[in-house]
């Protein structure tokens, strides 16, 4: 994720850190390229002049807007879900902390799991989620946060972060029946875990159900294919400003495809993605001054305007 202040001015011209410019700027090179080439030419080919009117640019040129308004749109609401549940994920483990550390009976049972025990599968379940969805390996985070044990017996599972959810919640019902924790406050602390569930289940389904690739793949195609057929209809009228206005309206088309690509998933590690490191690091330090420890992971801070 870009954090940064608002450009204003000149500036907003001369920043890449952040912009789509630097992924469509191949593309859009060849395709001002073209229109110079057009421009040089007049429009003839092979001797012969390709007339166009605008006429049918200015009606294709409308309705690509509005599909390609319609699939952002569609893209950003998967990017908005996204960041709600983890915001909700934030809520869920500190609530759970809490009630961890405020629930249960002073005494420590010695067959049951200790507090630590549970906070820590909860932020160990948070960091397993984060690399499932970016396709990581999660052995470094779960032995930090659990031991190097755990993090064995976890390598084999194919969802760690529901397996891990279910440990904390037999160790919930151990407590229950060793009778350090009542029935009805166990329920409550039950409801925490129901919607950190919630939270991956809706994550998994955002990353496995993508925007349908035809509809993409259709938008992508007509964008493409008007932008390099668009001098055509320009160069009697404007000449040699042609150029300059394909260039501006590729870099408009070019650039809305390619940002609904890249928040189409945003839990991956591109600029516009969600910060989820910097998310589970917060989770993480949150549960950790709840056990009252101090040593505590760096606050996270952006690198370059990029917070990961």
């Amino acid at each position: 994720m870009i954090v940064r202040e608002r450009p204003h001015g000149l500036a907003l011209f001369f920043i890449l850190r952040g912009s789509v410019l630097p992924s469509i700027l191949p593309a859009l090179a060849v395709n001002v390229l073209f229109a110079v080439l057009v421009t040089g030419v007049h429009g003839e080919f092979l001797d012969h002049k390709i007339e166009v009117t605008t006429a049918p640019f200015s009606l294709i040129g409308l309705a690509l807007a509005i599909f390609l308004g319609f699939r952002n749109s569609a893209a950003y609401d998967r990017y908005w879900e996204g960041r709600k549940l983890w915001g909700e994920m934030v809520h869920a483990c500190r609530s759970w902390a809490r009630g961890v550390m405020t629930y249960p009976a002073p005494g420590e049972a010695s067959a049951g799991p200790s507090r630590r025990q549970l906070v820590m599968t909860v932020a160990a379940m948070v960091h397993a989620l984060r690399h499932q969805l970016r396709g990581s390996s999660a052995r470094g985070d779960l032995a930090r946060c659990l031991d190097e044990a755990a993090a064995a017996r976890l390598a084999g599972k194919r969802n760690v972060p529901a397996a891990l959810l279910q440990e904390a919640g037999q160790g919930l019902g151990q407590w229950v029946r060793e009778g350090r924790l009542e029935p009805q406050l166990a329920a409550t602390m039950e409801n925490r875990l129901a919607e950190l569930a919630g939270c991956a289940a809706g994550c998994e389904r955002i990353a496995s159900t993508p925007i349908p690739f035809a509809y993409t793949l259709l938008l992508h195609r007509t964008a493409y294919i008007y932008c390099f057929l668009l001098p055509f209809g320009l160069v009697d009228t404007l000449h040699g400003l042609t150029p300059l206005v394909v260039g501006l309206v590729a870099y408009t088309f070019f650039g809305l495809d390619a940002l609904g690509d890249e928040i189409e998933d945003p839990f991956g590690t591109q600029l516009n993605h969600l910060p989820l490191d910097a998310l589970c690091v917060t989770i993480e330090t949150s549960l950790r001054e709840a056990l009252g420890e101090t040593d505590l992971p760096p606050a996270p801070q952006p690198v370059r305007y990029v917070l990961t």
